[in-house]
């Protein structure tokens, strides 16, 4: 079980070095064909940053009126529900986060916040449903996990640098179809004396499609930190509980009750445990989550750890 918390950390830290690498390149590219600017490319990288920042602090806030969550004020809302937090969170040392129910019959549960003291944790009416006491232990140790292991703060930078790349990429392509980079006489000029490479066409062409292809690449590669991050929150949950089992039983049902929630929005649908957006070619390509069946068979295979 520890060698996989530890070797999920070691993924997490590879896939960001990995995305400043990809920043790295993509700004001096861009640079590059544009004769040594670094104009654009900062500017880009500024706003990008100062957005993430921005949903750093209003994430938790934000993901809660996405979903239509209801607030629990007291125990008696939801007795089953406050407990099962409440003991986690005595376990572990957390402070009690802020608990929601979100009215959907399709089972799921997500935790935000940028640490433990603005922790949020909800979960839907149909999770509450399916689920008996261990294997509604095993989902909200989860979530809980999330945010013991600071999943929103490494979500937050890597957001940062996706919207970076993209930015960049969308104001180099913007600038090369008015002519910014090779449409001008007077640019043209100064590129073929300056050395940029926007006088060599077949630099210029590998240029471009470098760009395109950046973002796409950022996309895939956001979404296997975030199932990294999945992956690390259900060995965190078998830590914390000390009963695997309980959340493999939780995502057998998942796999078997599981269905699109009413209020999709993509840009939270990392945060929920189970996918909640209808199934498709794209999605499973882009998923923020890794296959049921393969977490199933990790936890199995930390259960036989205990």
């Amino acid at each position: 079980m520890y060698r996989a918390i530890a070797r999920n950390k070691r993924n997490t830290v590879f896939f960001i070095l990995f995305f400043l690498v990809l920043v790295g390149l993509v700004a001096y590219v861009i640079s590059y064909l544009m004769g040594g600017s670094w104009t654009v490319t900062i500017v880009a990288v500024v706003i990008a940053l100062a957005y993430a920042v921005l949903q750093y602090f209003t994430a938790g806030s934000q993901a809660v009126a996405m979903a239509g969550a209801v607030r629990l004020q007291q125990k008696s809302d939801h007795p089953v529900l406050w407990q099962t937090v409440e003991n986690i969170c005595i376990s572990t040392g957390m402070p009690m986060p802020k608990i929601y129910i979100v009215n959907d019959p399709a089972p799921n549960a997500f935790a935000t916040g940028r640490d433990p003291e603005h922790a949020v944790v909800a979960a839907t009416t149909g999770l509450l449903e399916i689920m008996d006491p261990t294997e509604l232990m095993g989902v909200m140790a989860h979530e809980l996990g999330h945010v013991r292991n600071y999943d929103i703060r490494v979500s937050t930078i890597v957001f940062g640098l996706v919207v970076a790349i993209g930015l960049i990429a969308d104001i180099f392509i913007r600038m090369t179809f008015f002519g910014a980079v090779f449409g001008g006489g007077n640019n043209r000029g100064r590129n073929n004396s300056g050395g940029g490479g926007g006088g060599n066409p077949i630099l210029l062409i590998i240029g471009l499609v470098a760009i395109v292809l950046a973002p796409i690449l950022a996309a895939l590669v956001q979404a296997a930190i975030s199932r990294q991050r999945e992956y690390l929150a259900d060995a965190t949950s078998a830590e914390i509980t000390r009963f695997p089992e309980g959340l493999a039983s939780a995502l057998h049902k998942l796999e078997t009750y599981g269905r699109p929630m009413a209020r999709q929005n993509t840009s939270m649908a990392h945060l929920w445990i189970s996918d909640p957006l209808q199934p498709s070619f794209t999605s499973r390509l882009f998923s923020t989550h890794p296959p049921l069946r393969d977490r199933i068979a990790r936890l199995q295979r930390i259960g036989g750890g205990f």
